[in-house]
């Protein structure tokens, strides 16, 4: 085990007793970046050792970002270095101004390696739509299969193990799917616990900031740095923030989870619920007690229709900047309509153009009832239910995905149970704002498989203390291609 391959923690001790310094961790990682072909990177931003020592200034003992390294998803603004999202519309685009997770992470002096792909503008699932094409899944050398969307390149930096976090953002499952395919933690807040000041909207009634770990614990000391109310974010939160480390290891004990039936039920790979229903039965060993109840079939089967329409809309809104003049490349015309159609035409792959012809047929006056509306209304129910499941327990555990990642070329029933539930349920999450982790359950062929975890709002520590009680049942924190480990399950 290398330097980057162990938790924030213990790379800070090491740093701490001169171990190993901050400008050899990035060697370290610059060696495995080097050797990284997944196309996970839009731009790569590593300082020279003068550079890096005048960023970073004399040692911190009680700063456990000092010197840590992490790469950052291209859809965060980042003063001085181009933010195309991973469209073709925002090449050449320099902001001149950071977002406040970036900020943040500078004035902890966490050391940013690169800007990383996407589905272009954070949408998509599959992380092949980005102007810079496919992104691969490390821990598959034939490169066939997927790593998820639309955070891809972070998911596939941090699998290939570039660095030691990496940022996300997440507007239907992109941190927590992608984390589930390539054996990451992936963690996502409670919707305004962390500033989206800087990110690039998608669609803001959705919109989270989360991120990529190896370890539950890193998730926890991130969220530390990142939690808290922000004057530039009228939508984020003046909760109270607490230390989300101080009740990792509280246990299972006492602890009751949900398992809703009807996404187990959609779940067809057999090694999946094998897998997880082992987990189910460590937990009761602990001493956490495990109760089955029904979501209602119709209601998941609608998530992803309600998704489509909802979060297209608001694309199709915070978008229409993109017109060639605001933002945009410029190809010339003899109005306003010829400028933006061109630069629209050329800038947008076809997913955009086809979301955004959704997202205003469904705002459309006439169909506002019929679609937007209706869809806000069935959203509210989703949520109601949800919060009906978890006024019961502490947390409500599934299967983060159906399967393992599948190959580029494999196709599925778009209107089957396990497309609709089992694949699309993480947006739950989503529409009621509630905090939500993927962990690594176990490995099928070498190729990951995660578990996942949500709660109420605002109950992040506790949340976090449960995953870190079933990452210590797996023993895969710090899973990686860099680092590999075959699990306990």
């Amino acid at each position: 085990m290398r330097y980057l391959d162990k938790p924030i923690a213990a790379i800070h001790a090491a740093l701490q007793n001169k171990e190993v310094t901050p400008y050899q961790l990035l060697l370290e990682a610059k060696e495995r970046i080097e050797a990284n072909d997944c196309n996970a990177y839009e731009r790569l931003t590593i300082p020279s050792e003068e550079e890096l020592m005048k960023e970073l200034g004399p040692f911190e003992d009680d700063n456990l970002l000092y010197g840590i390294p992490y790469v950052c998803k291209d859809n965060f603004s980042t003063k001085g270095i181009e933010t195309t999202a991973s469209s073709n519309v925002l090449n050449g685009y320099v902001p001149v101004f950071d977002a406040t997770v970036v900020q943040k992470l500078k004035d902890k002096k966490a050391v940013m390696l690169g800007k990383t792909t996407l589905d272009e503008l954070a949408m998509g699932g599959t992380g092949t739509t980005g102007h810079k094409g496919i992104t691969y899944n490390p821990f598959d050398p034939s490169k066939k299969r997927m790593v998820g969307g639309s955070s891809c390149g972070s998911a596939a930096a941090l699998a290939n193990g570039d660095c030691c976090f990496a940022t996300g953002s997440d507007t239907g499952d992109s941190v927590r799917k992608p984390a589930s395919l390539a054996g990451l933690v992936g963690f996502k807040p409670t919707w305004g616990r962390i500033s989206r000041y800087g990110l690039f909207p998608f669609a803001p009634s959705l919109d989270h900031v989360g991120y990529f770990t190896h370890y539950v614990e890193d998730a926890a000391i991130l969220l530390n740095v990142l939690a808290g109310h922000d004057d530039m974010d009228f939508t984020s939160s003046y909760v109270p923030t607490e230390d989300y480390t101080a009740h990792l290891h509280d246990g299972l004990k006492g602890k009751k989870f949900a398992v809703i039936k009807e996404i187990i039920d959609s779940v067809d790979d057999s090694y999946n619920k094998a897998k997880f229903f082992a987990l189910i039965k460590k937990i009761e060993d602990e001493g956490g007690t495990v109760e089955y109840v029904e979501f209602g079939e119709e209601l998941l089967r609608s998530i992803y229709a309600t998704y489509i329409v909802i979060s297209c809309a608001e694309a199709t809104s915070n978008d229409a900047n993109l017109d060639g003049i605001k933002f945009g490349p410029y190809y010339g015309g003899n109005s306003y309509q010829e400028v933006m159609m061109n630069a629209r035409t050329k800038g947008f792959s076809e997913l955009i153009k086809r979301r955004f012809v959704i997202g205003s047929f469904a705002l459309m006056k006439e169909n506002q009832e019929d679609l937007f509306l209706r869809a806000q209304r069935n959203r509210a129910k989703i949520v109601e239910k949800t919060n009906e499941i978890l006024a019961n327990c502490d947390a409500i555990l599934v299967p983060a995905a159906p399967s393992i990642a599948s190959e580029f070329a494999q196709s599925s029933d778009k209107l089957s149970s396990e497309y609709l539930i089992a694949d699309n349920h993480l947006a739950l999450g989503n529409f009621a704002g509630l905090p939500s982790i993927t962990v690594p359950l176990a490995l099928e062929n070498g190729m990951p498989l995660g578990i996942n975890l949500m709660s109420k709002a605002f109950t992040e520590a506790s949340l976090l203390s449960l995953a870190q009680s079933i990452e210590d049942i797996t023993g895969l924190g710090g899973l990686s291609v860099a680092n590999p480990k075959e699990g306990n399950l």
